[in-house]
């Protein structure tokens, strides 16, 4: 089974809180029991999302054709004579 992504354990626990946040307020729960459904509720959720995060392909260049050889460089041709040489 392949890592989570960063983008993956962002987003499952933005949701996380902010959904609880929001079902808490909507709610206005004072219980434990509707506190506990809230939070397995908003974990769940927030499951979903960082799961449906899409995984970034792995990139694995094939090239289709040899990569073109550049030509050397020309050497001026005053570096080529030798001052030694007379």
């Amino acid at each position: 089974m392949p890592r989570p992504t960063a983008a993956q354990i962002a987003y499952g626990s933005i949701t996380v809180i902010f959904s609880t946040l929001a079902m808490l307020l909507l709610s206005q729960t004072s219980s434990a029991v509707g506190t506990a459904v809230i939070a397995v509720s908003a974990l769940v959720l927030g499951l979903l999302v960082a799961m449906t995060v899409p995984q970034p392909k792995s990139r694995v260049v094939a090239l289709s054709r040899p990569v073109e050889r550049r030509a050397e460089e020309p050497v001026p041709a005053a570096a080529t004579h030798s001052k030694t040489a007379a």
